[in-house]
């Protein structure tokens, strides 16, 4: 058999996708979506950072068993493109650096237990978990971070009415506010980090804000394009 065709047979195949339809609830998914979208604005400017979430990462060559797919994570170093699945052998072997897992009744023994064992056997530096429903985590906001390899709990800021965790590796901070829900913060600015929908939400709001004063400017006999 020629070498071309016989490379052809025996290429091993990493699937995109399991196949199986992808059941969130609305919470999980919403932070899903809240976590991939804020990172990835927080980091746009920067080509050598990679956003990411419920994607497969490949993490041993020709083992495609060796696969895990965390809702939302960060890597460092490789080039911000499109991918169908992260493969750590055609990335330098650069792992994510931070990792976060929005915990469910279903997903709440691997998060804690397989997923927490491969993250540090890994190298991923920082841990994150979040439950938005309070309802299987206690706080609700869990961070960990690596050290000597193994995880050791991320204190949260002290006299504060939200729980605040630290992240060093995104210079971020991470919040379980009061009504239970989750956001990113930069600690420089203070600003919270908006998704994409949060986003054009705001700006569609001073936008009718803005109409709504030049139109009482014109009522008052005074054109807005002058001022």
């Amino acid at each position: 058999m020629p070498t071309s065709l016989n490379k052809i047979l025996n290429e091993i195949e990493y699937p995109d996708c399991d196949g199986l339809p992808m059941a969130e609830s609305d919470a999980a998914r919403d932070y899903l979506i809240y976590g991939t979208e804020s990172l990835k604005l927080h980091f746009q400017h920067r080509s050598d950072v990679y956003v990411s979430g419920n994607l497969f990462v490949y993490y041993e060559r020709d083992n495609p068993k060796a696969v895990v797919a965390p809702d939302v994570f960060v890597v460092f170093g490789v080039e911000d493109k499109q991918r169908l699945s992260y493969k750590v052998w055609e990335e330098n072997y650069t792992l994510p650096s931070f990792i976060l897992e929005i915990t469910s009744k279903s997903t709440r023994s691997e998060d804690q237990g397989t997923k927490k064992g491969l993250y540090a056997y890994l190298g991923v530096q920082e841990y994150f978990q979040y439950d938005p429903t309070s309802d299987y985590l206690s706080p609700s906001l869990q961070g960990l971070r690596l050290l000597d390899g193994n995880y050791f709990p991320i204190p949260p800021r002290e006299n504060e009415p939200s729980l605040i965790l630290f992240s060093e590796v995104l210079g971020l901070e991470l919040r379980r506010l009061q009504d239970g829900s989750f956001r990113f913060y930069n600690p420089e600015t203070g600003e919270r980090l908006g998704s994409l929908r949060e986003i054009e939400t705001s700006r569609q709001v001073e936008r009718e804000k803005s109409e709504k004063m030049a139109e009482r400017l014109r009522q008052l006999g005074v054109n807005p394009d002058d001022l």
